[in-house]
């Protein structure tokens, strides 16, 4: 038996993932994670460090890690990168100014080593504002057809009203129960 299904077995017991939250600061990433788990989100300030969350759905334990995005902040991303089954990339999607910067701290998370094979989820958040580009023209800005390292997902949502964030969990949970888990 190989070390690769020794593991699998080891976490097919546990069906714990880990799960890595990042974005450009004041994307929304604390408040996808609060109303995913049905907290108040009356009172949100900007996350100064991270947010971690263990929560329960669809059998699995999902460890979230909510890691601020301010920018003296992002070069400490790295330290959050071990073991990271899944990666969520919040886009604020009304914020056209920093889309570059977007497209830039993404694609350079995607060079990392540590996050091969993490699957990816990009939800283009607030689409409940006006002037809120849509998940097609994010996904344009951010070179998503490009990613051919990643599976991943572009979906438009919003934290405010909980629109798609079930979905896109959900999606990320089965593909990447698809690859650790053996499904008896």
């Amino acid at each position: 038996m190989g070390l690769l299904t020794i593991l699998k077995k080891m976490r097919q017991k546990e069906k714990e993932m880990r799960l890595l939250m990042l974005g450009l600061d004041n994307a929304g990433k604390t408040t996808i994670l609060k109303k995913f788990n049905g907290e108040d989100i009356n009172t949100i300030s900007p996350t100064l460090g991270f947010n971690i969350k263990t929560l329960e759905h669809k059998g699995f334990k999902l460890n979230i890690w909510d890691v601020g995005g301010q920018k003296s902040l992002r070069s400490y991303w790295r330290n959050y990168f071990e073991s990271t089954d899944g990666l969520i990339w919040v886009v604020d999607s009304a914020d056209r100014r920093r889309l570059m910067d977007c497209k830039q701290e993404l694609h350079s998370l995607l060079l990392e080593e540590r996050l091969n094979g993490a699957t990816l989820i990009v939800f283009a958040n607030k689409q409940d504002l006006p002037g809120a580009l849509s998940a097609d023209e994010i996904r344009e800005a951010l070179e998503l057809d490009n990613i051919k390292t990643h599976h991943w997902l572009i979906l438009g949502c919003s934290a405010v009203t909980g629109e798609n964030l079930l979905y896109g969990v959900n999606w990320l949970i089965d593909d990447i129960a698809s690859r650790l888990f053996t499904m008896d």
